[in-house]
């Protein structure tokens, strides 16, 4: 039998002992982070899960104390950096609300993790948010005008003394060609504020807010004479809802909706070309 020569054998075998003691090729590893990662974001939801979970059944409200991080882990029974990391994602949703020395707390739970998602969104839109633009004003229309008979049963015969004023002061604005965001954003909330319905102000609030961050995106300023249709649109929903006639009601809100219906789709048609 031909013996194989001594560097040839010894190289074979070392070669064969460091393979062997190679780490996982490159496509193993990445595998293997995939796999860690995804268990690690399991873990994590299921950790925000079982927080939110206790919320609920607890029956805590905005501003109630969370109990301490350690009750927390045995509760769940999770490690502590499992639920620190759940309470910082949870803070980020104001679910969660953390004082520094005082621990944790129930958040508000708005709907501001919405509003900056959506902003977010549209400024990463092509179009440069017109195609979220008209989305957001699509919606707010649809609330709008299917809360008519709501909003007209509930303030028929009242008298609001602050959305007067409110429509007082748009049109002294629009009459020297200034915005009136802050009073528009007031009219709508005080309009709202008539619906026993949380979840509907806070949506219809957001709405207004993500519409009023987009408009100057369009680049387009607006005229003395919208400002006016729309201080005049105001009034005429103001007064509608105080008669309690949700006819015109609806008409008004068509009204009001209808020049940046035009503004939108004219910036469009710009666009395409």
């Amino acid at each position: 039998m031909k013996k194989m020569p001594f560097f040839i054998a010894y190289g074979e075998t070392m070669s064969a002992i460091h393979t062997q003691n190679l780490p996982n090729r490159p496509s193993e590893q990445t595998e293997n982070a995939k796999q860690c990662g995804r268990a690690h974001i399991t873990r994590s939801q299921t950790t925000m899960d079982a927080i939110k979970s206790y919320i609920i059944s607890n029956g805590l409200k905005p501003g109630d104390p969370l109990p301490t991080e350690a009750k927390l882990c045995g509760h769940i029974g999770v490690s502590r950096s499992s639920v620190r990391e759940a309470l910082r994602r949870l803070e980020a949703l104001d679910i969660v609300s953390a004082r520094q020395g005082s621990g944790s707390f129930v958040g508000n739970m708005s709907l501001r993790p919405l509003v900056d998602t959506l902003i977010l969104r549209t400024s990463l839109d092509a179009g440069r948010g017109i195609g979220s633009l008209r989305d957001v004003i699509a919606v707010r229309k649809i609330i709008d005008l299917g809360l008519g008979d709501e909003l007209t049963s509930r303030m028929k015969g009242t008298y609001d003394g602050e959305m007067h004023f409110l429509v007082a002061k748009m049109r002294e604005k629009a009459e020297r060609a200034e915005s009136f965001f802050t009073e528009d954003l007031a009219f709508h909330k005080a309009l709202y504020a008539h619906l026993d319905n949380n979840l509907i102000r806070q949506l219809l609030s957001a709405m207004w807010l993500i519409h009023r961050t987009l408009i100057p995106r369009l680049g387009q300023e607006e005229t003395a004479e919208s400002m006016k249709a729309a201080a005049k649109a105001h009034k005429m929903i103001l007064q509608a809802a105080e008669e309690g006639n949700p006819e015109e009601y609806r008409r008004a809100i068509t009204l009001h909706y209808t020049p940046l219906e035009k503004l939108v789709t004219t910036h469009r048609t710009h666009a395409e070309k």
